[in-house]
């Protein structure tokens, strides 16, 4: 089902002042959709963290003397709390003192003196004195990209911490995440035990699809499903199910009010173009809440980037080996992989272990960093349910000592109690909020097309899993109601275009609406230059929020070789009529490409790839033509010469390619741009993941390029019966 909504063109004034274009709504119809995630609203800024769990507030506080000493022996009537200024009565008081425990159970044997582990990561409960003045560290190895040296490199390190440097008091976990989620073992202090799980992963269990990357499918999960664009298909692509993952292992903790350590072993955490930052957010702050520090290795450790590359590797094309910039590339690429590893341990009160081929630091941090603290428990006295920030200050009746605690955290929210203005309110609180809600899943995409060599048209869409949507069954039709609102703004944070819709759904009931999805698509005209995009989706039964934001370079096409716009993946063609002003170069003849942000389809589908070449060189050749009288006559015409396929990689062998495409002329005059509409049958291709490498070449200016994407091809549910649709 599609419906749509005029376009509106953008002027730029001299402060480069934009309105947004008007969307166009799709609704998907395929496959089931995952459950959305719970949000978790805490931020965390400090090296110490707040939990909040319902109106009980848990603070974690570190007492040390003037010489950085622990200072122990503290009572409750020695602390006070306020928050926002106004004291607070404790309800509860503990004491962890880790290294009051010299022995632990015999081999064999957990700390409850049984032979089975404690089950902590899971649903049921656990008794507190089963973890009194123990440490809860869990071995998170991260296979699904690792190198097999890697991998290697990550085990060993666990397993001469689990030999020579595990504690008495030390209970451990291990969960890896390679084609799924898995705990391969709870937490036990049995090294026996630890021991026998750490030996059997070998360099075979990257099994994993980082994205950008090239594979196969071999070892994946085929689940014999057909396409759909929900949360697993689309973190196929995309690093948000890694973000995911420690989110999923931070709040099964989360009923545990001791500290909880991750050891997350990654060799860095790749971007690959749209990441949702939200979803960082939100690994942070669950993290923060379940009362959990992340401690990060790259188990890639101290690394050489020699200037002609890995002697692994192809040799480099051009002059960058021999001018520096091979090697400053590299750095650049080693540092973005990083900065999440960064980003996670110092949010959430952990540390980061980066270029060391050391591992064993990371394990003494950790025993270090919970030997002894104290932790405060109170319900607060504030009964506004708004989410602000609220501050709070512990004082001890002693003068000489240091308090290490976190100074605030973020209230509730309730949406039922907001009136229309209240909700109007809270979704321009939200787009300017650092600290957005994630209950509702949204994926984003956006591409760029050159309209002139000032403004770029800026194709963006969005996707909502219908699980995510509570639809009302009314008269044999699903009926939801989403509010979006988007933003964009430059690098002085300065708002430079917006997008404001409420959206109504009404579907038959037959169609299953909960397991399809919705698709927003949408536009901006922007000047060449850096930017972030924000959008936030509300779904108006319950008021839960969801948010996307991103940064996004719009690049400045007249200093490139080639001039060449994003390449656009489609499964899906929608009517869509022409309107004055609309510069959407998706649409053309009438037909509207739907972009397809998760690249998975179905072999029963087709390909369609749009993409534009800007300013192609022109190049004279002579026509003869008949004068009727059997005289020829030579002329000399200018016309372009640009010639494209596409070669689609199975891991390293070439499984398919395209016959030769030769644009002889510019067919969108207006941009003046060779526009290319590809239409790939891809029952040419068997189901498996594919790297599709776009060859576009200039014969007659000499200029070239190669860009790639990443594609998923799932068989059918049923082979016999056509999909639904795709995206």
């Amino acid at each position: 089902m599609q419906t749509g909504a005029g376009f509106e063109r953008a002027n730029f004034l001299p402060r480069a002042r934009s309105r947004a274009l008007a969307g166009i709504l799709s609704l998907t119809l395929v496959l089931p959709s995952l459950p959305a995630q719970d949000a978790q609203t805490t931020q965390n800024r400090d090296d110490y963290r707040i939990k909040v769990t319902s109106d009980l507030v848990l603070t974690n506080v570190v007492v040390r003397d003037k010489q950085g000493n622990l200072v122990r022996g503290l009572k409750q009537e020695d602390f006070t709390v306020f928050e926002d200024g106004k004291p607070q009565h404790l309800t509860s008081f503990d004491f962890e003192n880790v290294d009051a425990l010299a022995t632990a159970g015999d081999a064999g044997a957990t700390v409850s003196g049984t032979a089975a582990p404690l089950k902590i990561i899971g649903t049921e409960a656990v008794k507190k004195e089963e973890l009194k003045n123990h440490r809860l560290i869990v071995l998170f190895f991260d296979f699904s990209a690792m190198e097999p040296d890697d991998i290697d490199r990550a085990v060993s390190a666990a397993q001469k911490y689990v030999s020579k440097q595990m504690a008495p008091a030390d209970l451990v976990a291990v969960v890896t995440l390679a084609s799924s989620l898995s705990v391969d073992q709870d937490f036990t202090n049995d090294k026996t035990r630890l021991a026998a799980v750490l030996s059997a992963y070998t360099s075979g269990e990257g099994q994993g699809f980082a994205a950008g990357d090239t594979g196969t499918s071999e070892g994946t999960p085929d689940t014999g499903n057909s396409f759909v664009a929900d949360d697993s298909e689309y973190n196929q692509f995309n690093t948000d199910r890694k973000l995911q993952a420690i989110q999923s292992i931070s709040k099964s903790m989360a009923k545990i009010d001791e500290k909880k350590s991750i050891i997350y072993f990654s060799n860095g955490v790749s971007r690959s173009g749209i990441e949702n930052q939200v979803e960082l957010r939100a690994a942070i702050n669950t993290a923060v809440q379940s009362n959990v520090a992340l401690y990060t290795i790259d188990v890639r450790g101290l690394q050489a980037f020699p200037p002609g590359g890995e002697a692994q590797s192809a040799s480099l094309r051009g002059r960058s080996a021999y001018s520096g910039q091979s090697v400053l590339d590299q750095f650049n690429s080693n540092a973005d992989s990083q900065e999440t590893l960064t980003t996670l341990a110092g949010d959430t009160g952990g540390k980061a272990f980066l270029d060391s081929n050391d591992f064993s630091g990371v394990f003494s941090a950790v025993q270090k960093d919970t030997s002894a603290y104290y932790v405060l428990g109170y319900r607060s006295t504030n009964p506004n349910m708004n989410g602000k920030y609220r501050r709070v200050k512990v004082v001890v009746n002693r003068p000489d000592v240091k308090l290490e605690y976190r100074n605030g955290y973020y209230g509730p929210k309730d949406y039922a109690h907001f009136d229309k203005e209240d909700r109007e309110q809270q979704m321009l609180d939200e787009i300017t909020s650092e600290l957005p809600d994630v209950d509702v899943a949204i994926y984003m995409a956006a591409a760029y097309f050159r309209l002139d060599d000032a403004h770029y048209y800026i194709p963006v869409s969005l996707i909502i899993p219908g699980s995510q949507i509570p639809f009302v069954t009314e008269k044999d039709k699903d009926r939801a109601t989403i509010d979006i609102i988007g933003v964009v703004q430059d690098e002085f944070k300065h708002a430079i275009g917006n997008a404001r819709e409420t959206v109504k759904l009404a579907v038959d009931e037959s169609r299953q609406v909960r397991r399809k999805n919705v698709q927003y698509n949408t536009g901006f005209v922007l000047p060449p230059g850096k930017f972030h995009i924000k959008f936030v989706v509300r779904e108006n039964q319950t008021g839960k929020l969801g948010s996307f934001e991103t940064d996004v370079t719009v690049p400045d096409l007249r200093k490139a070789p080639l001039k060449m716009s994003s390449i656009v993946l489609a499964s899906q063609r929608a009517p869509a009529a022409a309107k004055k002003g609309n510069p959407n170069p998706l649409i053309r003849d009438g037909q509207e490409l739907v972009p397809n942000i998760t690249h998975v389809f179905t072999p029963d589908q087709h390909l369609y790839m749009q993409f534009e070449v800007y300013d192609p060189a022109k190049e004279k050749r002579e026509l003869n033509l008949s004068s009727g009288q059997g005289q020829e006559e030579k002329i000399q015409k200018n016309s372009v010469r640009v010639l494209t396929n596409v070669e689609f990689l199975h891991g390293t062998a070439k499984a398919y390619e395209t016959p030769l495409v030769e644009a002889r002329e510019i067919n969108a005059p207006e941009r003046k741009a060779a526009v290319f509409q590809l239409d790939v049958p891809l029952s040419q291709l068997r189901p498996g993941l594919y790297t599709a490498q776009i060859n576009v070449i200039d014969d007659a200016g000499g200029s070239f390029s190669f860009p790639r994407v990443a594609i998923l091809v799932k068989a059918p549910a049923n082979p016999t019966t056509p999909s639904a649709g795709g995206q």
